[in-house]
């Protein structure tokens, strides 16, 4: 049995009063509820505040990004041992903000997600097409190479770690998301993917998320679906009554 994961992307928001006041008022809302993994991916500058702030709970601490190398002359990276100091467990990669604006690559994002696994932490691995490629039926496609690009080669056992998190770009940050049964549609598929990368016992453990305009009114439809294992959110996960509502989805 997969169990949810509801993760908040806070991308380039809150200074640490704000993370802290946010934290003091999501903790309680959701501190009964362990049937959820609830990971927050703060930025870089929040880390240690968010990471001190959740110790005594049961929330998980995620970044967003992380440069594929133990250390080095590489100016404003952060590498994946600074990330473990500081308590991190989850790390988003290659999510189509730093795809498409800054231009990662397929290859690039491996590095990455082979790093992350080597080291211990667990990638949270973004896929997701946009709305032309959408319009043109290559959904299935896009998504495929992104996958097979990222994990071709990497260990069955390592892999049991991954979580996969659809996002198709033209929901994102939109208020538009693909339907329930859409997305169920697109996260079966990721899982045969990874049947075929992998092997079915190992697809089926794998968690597959479903970010695009997530919110507490399409969350309940969202997480019936047989595929979907839970949310990378966006906007929503700003504030903490409404993040907790996401994450307390079956009450």
């Amino acid at each position: 049995m997969r169990k949810p994961i509801i993760a908040a992307n806070w991308k380039m928001y809150k200074n640490n009063q704000e993370a802290l006041d946010f934290v003091n008022k999501f903790k309680p809302l959701i501190s009964r509820n362990d049937q959820v993994e609830t990971v927050i991916c703060a930025p870089f500058t929040l880390l240690a505040t968010v990471g001190e702030s959740i110790k005594d709970s049961h929330i998980a601490l995620g970044a967003q990004n992380m440069y594929p190398s133990l250390e080095g002359a590489y100016t404003g990276e952060i590498s994946p041992k600074m990330l473990l100091d500081l308590g991190v467990k989850y790390v988003i990669l290659g999510h189509s903000e730093r795809r498409e604006i800054l231009g990662e690559t397929d290859q690039f994002i491996r590095q990455k997600v082979d790093l992350a696994l080597e080291t211990g932490l667990t990638p949270i691995l973004c896929v997701g097409e946009t709305l032309e490629e959408r319009q043109q039926g290559k959904t299935q496609t896009k998504v495929s190479q992104q996958l097979w690009s990222a994990l071709e080669g990497i260990l069955a056992s390592q892999a049991q770690k991954l979580v996969i998190a659809y996002e198709p770009i033209w929901a994102i940050g939109t208020g538009k998301n693909a339907s329930p049964e859409d997305a169920e549609e697109t996260c079966a598929f990721i899982r045969n993917c990874l049947s075929e990368i992998f092997n079915g016992e190992v697809a089926q453990n794998i968690r597959i998320q479903y970010g695009g305009s997530v919110k507490p009114g399409n969350i309940k439809e969202i997480m019936a679906q047989p595929n979907i294992d839970g949310a990378l959110v966006g906007g929503a996960s700003l504030d903490p009554e409404s993040f907790a509502q996401i994450v307390n989805f079956k009450e």
